[in-house]
């Protein structure tokens, strides 16, 4: 299937490992000109390189001055976006009943503002070009789990932001979605450090858990994220799309 994103520029934010990574080489793949984020500046430049020197940006996302700068860069150089996939995120955080209010509200810089930030400061390139969105979002946010309640709460503000501006962006002719993963495997990742302490557990969890029995992948991410930036998903948007194995129960 041609997606025809040949040629499209795409911003992909915290994309130096992971399912940001996995996301800048599926878009790369497809013909498009990739500019990738993190950080780590060393990060940074060993993931461009595997991704056939890309261009990237050293930032921090959730840094409003930052932000500004990667976006002022963008209209100078490319001047134009097509794709913002928002990527940057973070579960780690204390234990439920552990939280404190500043916790929480730290939880929705890393996983709330990181997007709307980036996207309220890039909106008149993606108006320009009729852009697409997609935000990286979590299950956590669309119904109750063993996840930090403050990681829980930011992600469904994420998802509850994404169905809300969606009519806004539509009468601009802006397409925006969110694409809400399970338990997804990758290196460095956080279950590969559970997996570390105890497996048992987190197989049994995922047994008990996940009706497919096994977790999920970077590249089926990836390939939805592919999919939802193409003319193929033109119809489509203000939609959380859920990538999980079959956990979640919500309707």
């Amino acid at each position: 299937m041609d997606l025809k994103l040949k040629n499209k520029v795409v911003f992909v934010t915290g994309s130096s490992k992971g399912i940001g990574k996995s996301i800048a080489l599926k878009l790369l793949q497809e013909g498009c000109h990739i500019i990738i984020n993190g950080r780590n500046e060393q990060k940074l430049k060993k993931t461009s390189k595997e991704l056939q020197n890309c261009p990237y940006i050293t930032g921090d996302i959730t840094n409003e001055k930052d932000v500004k700068k990667m976006v002022k860069l963008i209209g100078k150089k490319w001047k134009k976006l097509d794709i913002l996939v928002c990527n940057v995120g973070s579960g780690k955080s204390i234990p439920v009943g552990k939280e404190d209010v500043n916790e929480i509200r730290e939880m929705f810089e890393i996983n709330f503002y990181s997007s709307i930030k980036v996207i309220y400061e890039l909106k008149r390139l993606l108006i320009k070009s009729k852009g697409n969105i997609v935000c990286i979002s979590s299950i956590a946010g669309i119904e109750s789990t063993d996840a930090p309640i403050g990681y829980t709460v930011a992600k469904a503000a994420l998802n509850a932001y994404v169905t809300s501006a969606s009519r806004d962006f539509a009468k601009k002719g802006v397409r925006i979605n969110a694409i809400a993963p399970g338990n997804i495997m990758f290196k460095d990742s956080v279950w590969g450090e559970k997996i570390s302490k105890n497996e048992e557990k987190v197989l049994q969890m995922i047994k008990s858990k996940v009706p497919m029995n096994r977790f999920g992948t970077v590249d089926e991410i990836s390939n939805l994220v592919a999919f939802l930036s193409s003319i193929c998903s033109s119809f489509t948007t203000g939609s959380i799309f859920t990538i999980d194995g079959g956990q979640t129960r919500s309707f």
